[in-house]
C-alpha cells in the first residue's frame, strides 16, 4: 500500500462529478491561485488551522505544546482586560496535540498521512449509494497528480471495485503522468483558469502552456472531459477569456460541457485560519445575473452545453 497525505475525505458530495460521491481531497499543488477557495490544500506540509469563533482562549493548547507556539496576553485598556491569543505558526510542528486538547475544538491539523487502503475502505461505505446513483470516487485537492503514485494506485483500486471515478485538475504535471492515468478514469474535471499566458502567470504563478499541451493531450488519448472555468470578477471576468474558453471548448472532441464556476469568497476566511492573507480583492458572491451573462457570453462562440458549476 501508498500512503498519501489527505486533507479530508468528504463522504455524499454532489458537486465533483456524476451522482452521489466520496471526494477525497489531497494536500499540495503546484499553483497558488489568488482566489483558491482551498488555501489550506496548497502546501505540501500538514498545517496547523485554527477556529477563532470557537476559542473562549483558555490556554490550554499552550500547555501541551513544546515549541511554545501558543501564547496568550492579557491586554488592559481604560481597565478592562482583554487577553489576546498569539499564534507562532511558523514554530508549530503540526503534532496534534493542541488539537486533543482543546475542549471547543477550535484546532484542527491539515494534511495526515494515510494509506491507500485506508482511503478505499472508507469510499467503499457508500458503494450501494454509488450504485444506484451512478457515483463514485473523485480525487480533488489540492493536485492529486502532485501526488501521482499515490493518486495512481486510488484510481487503480477504485476500478477494482467497479467504482466510477474522476479526477479534478489543474492538469499542471507531466505529459506521461497525466496519460497514465487515463485508463482507470471515466472523467475528468479539468481546470480552465486563464486564457492569457501572461495573467495566467500572474493569477496562479506558473504558465498555463503545459497546462493547455496536457488538455489536448488527454483528449486526443479520448479521455472524457468537463472544463471546469473559475470566473472572478475583476480578474477573469473579460470578453477575451470567455471567447478563448469558447474557442477552445470546440477544439475538443470528447469534452461533455462547460462549467462555469462563481467565485466563492470562502477562500479569504479560510487563508486567515492557517495565518494568510487573502491577495484577492473580496468582490463577495457574483449574482445569478452575472453569471447567466457569462454563460450565455460562452455559449454565443460554442456548440458545447455551457452550465453553472
Amino acid at each position: 500500500m501508498i500512503d498519501g497525505n489527505v486533507i479530508s475525505i468528504e463522504r455524499c458530495s454532489l458537486h465533483d462529478g456524476p451522482g452521489l460521491r466520496t471526494t477525497v481531497f489531497l494536500k499540495g499543488c503546484p499553483l497558488s491561485c489568488l482566489w483558491c477557495h482551498n488555501p489550506e490544500s496548497q502546501s505540501f506540509k500538514p498545517e496547523l488551522y485554527t477556529l477563532d469563533e470557537r476559542c473562549v482562549l483558555c490556554g490550554l493548547c499552550g500547555t501541551v505544546c513544546k515549541n511554545h507556539v501558543f501564547s496568550l496576553n492579557n491586554d488592559e485598556t481604560d481597565g478592562v482586560i482583554k487577553p489576546e491569543h498569539f499564534i507562532d505558526r511558523d514554530s508549530c510542528n503540526a503534532c496534534g496535540n493542541c488539537t486533543v486538547i482543546c475542549p471547543h475544538s477550535a484546532l484542527e491539523i491539515k494534511g495526515a498521512l494515510m494509506s491507500s487502503r485506508d482511503v478505499i475502505d472508507v469510499v467503499m461505505k457508500d458503494v450501494r449509494y454509488y450504485e444506484q446513483s451512478g457515483g463514485g470516487l473523485t480525487l480533488s485537492g489540492g493536485e492529486p497528480l502532485s501526488q501521482f503514485e499515490f493518486s495512481s494506485e486510488l484510481l487503480r483500486m477504485a476500478k477494482e471495485n467497479n467504482l466510477h471515478t474522476c479526477i479534478e485538475t489543474s492538469g499542471f504535471a507531466p505529459v506521461e503522468k497525466i496519460l497514465s492515468v487515463l485508463p482507470h478514469l471515466d472523467l475528468v474535471l479539468y481546470d480552465y483558469k486563464e486564457s492569457d499566458n501572461v495573467k495566467h502567470k500572474k493569477f496562479t504563478g506558473v504558465s498555463n502552456e503545459l497546462i493547455l499541451g496536457n488538455l489536448y493531450a488527454i483528449d486526443k488519448a479520448g479521455a472524457n472531459i468537463i472544463l471546469r472555468c473559475p470566473i472572478i470578477p475583476g480578474y477573469n471576468a473579460g470578453e477575451n477569456h470567455f471567447e478563448a474558453i469558447a474557442e477552445t471548448a470546440s477544439k475538443l472532441k470528447n469534452i461533455i460541457e462547460v462549467n462555469v464556476m462563481p467565485y466563492h469568497p470562502m477562500g479569504a476566511s479560510k487563508a486567515k485560519r492557517i495565518g494568510r492573507v487573502s491577495e484577492i480583492s473580496d468582490t463577495g458572491f457574483p449574482t445569478d445575473e452575472q453569471v447567466s451573462e457569462w454563460i450565455a457570453r460562452i455559449e454565443k462562440k460554442t456548440n458545447v452545453p455551457v452550465k453553472k458549476g
